[in-house]
């Protein structure tokens, strides 16, 4: 329980602010309880939805410097909570609106459902973005030629002979892209959503392309620091777009920006807890095929964003479907054994 105190504690304090907002708008003890009540759902949606992000994140933390893995798990969750948690809704609806930031706040504060109606309708634009960046970090996964350990080696085992073909990946997902907007109902959607979804492929790129020039040095310790900040862009990239689908599709179950907020932000205290457990247990190392169901939950929750314009399928299933993927691969890693080698 060590490992949950902190989110524990912000949980209650979260959840208390939530019932205040609820009661300030609402006027009633029913409307508190409900804003309570919808805060601790999203928290619960937050935490099924982000649960192979927690596995991800370990697995690449553990290879940071201590003083790195400080500053992602503080600095970082100043960016998850008020970053991802707010201002992103914000700049959304500022861009869409062509308002400035604060006139978004101020929208969101007194015209919610005005506010709700504008944020949803970037949906398209930013499943594209955050749907191809988690594809690109799934499929760089298992189109890796030096990949030898294999969970599911009918698809595994191919897809690592396929990684010898330079920038495979990329091709796939811009296949993929294309396709998808093909068959979308008009020339605007589908040119909206190919140039988001392109602009996540090259975000992708740029972060790893950053992460690889940090690493690029004499000096070992500064090495370790260079690469170490690198991981920690990449780290927050990741976060943001596990986040772009649950924050858009919060708005379904709330038009209320700061119950979101709220909801979101202690789900997000709960994957910062996971992942640091998981690195201190070393359960990736313990358990073969744990860091394989992540990314196979990370590619899935990709195709269920970018199909998203033809079939919309709830965030509570879209969290079962991952759970489900992870909970199958510790069943799985628990029959193998321990990994020969970290």
């Amino acid at each position: 329980m060590k490992y949950f105190r902190g989110s524990f504690v912000f949980s209650i304090l979260g959840l208390a602010l939530a019932a205040f907002i609820g009661h300030y708008y609402g006027g009633t003890t029913s409307a508190a309880l409900e804003a309570l009540f919808i805060a601790g759902v999203l928290a619960v949606l937050e935490i099924s939805l982000s649960f192979d992000n927690a596995i991800v994140n370990a697995s690449i933390l553990k290879n940071m410097s201590e003083i790195w893995r400080h500053r992602f798990l503080t600095w970082g969750m100043i960016v998850a909570v008020f970053g991802m948690r707010l201002l992103f809704p914000l700049l959304i609806v500022a861009v869409v609106a062509h308002i400035d930031p604060w006139n978004a706040l101020v929208m969101a504060t007194f015209h919610p459902d005005e506010y709700a109606k504008l944020m949803t309708s970037a949906h398209l634009q930013v499943a594209a973005f955050g749907g191809t960046f988690l594809l690109m970090v799934a499929l760089n996964y298992f189109y890796d030629e030096n990949k030898s350990e294999h969970w599911i080696a009918l698809f595994e085992k191919p897809a690592s002979l396929l990684g010898k073909v330079e920038a495979v990946e990329m091709a796939f997902s811009v296949v993929i892209l294309i396709a998808i907007s093909a068959f979308l109902p008009s020339h605007e959607d589908a040119l909206s959503f190919l140039k988001s979804g392109l602009a996540g492929l090259v975000t992708y790129v740029a972060v790893d392309g950053i992460g690889s020039f940090m690493e690029a040095s004499e000096d070992t310790m500064k090495d370790i620091h260079r690469a170490s900040a690198g991981m920690f862009i990449y780290l927050e990239v990741l976060d943001a777009s596990f986040s772009f689908d649950g924050v858009v599709g919060a708005f379904a179950i709330t038009h209320n920006l700061f119950i979101i907020m709220i909801g979101l932000s202690i789900g997000a205290f709960f994957v910062r807890s996971l992942t640091i457990m998981f690195v201190e247990k070393e359960a990736l190392t313990k358990f073969a095929y744990l860091e394989h169901g992540a990314f196979y939950a990370i590619g899935v929750l990709s195709v269920i964003m970018l199909t998203d314009p033809f079939l919309h399928i709830p965030e509570w299933i879209t969290g079962l479907v991952g759970a489900i993927i992870v909970a199958v691969s510790f069943l799985a890693s628990l029959r193998k054994g321990p990994k020969e080698s970290a």
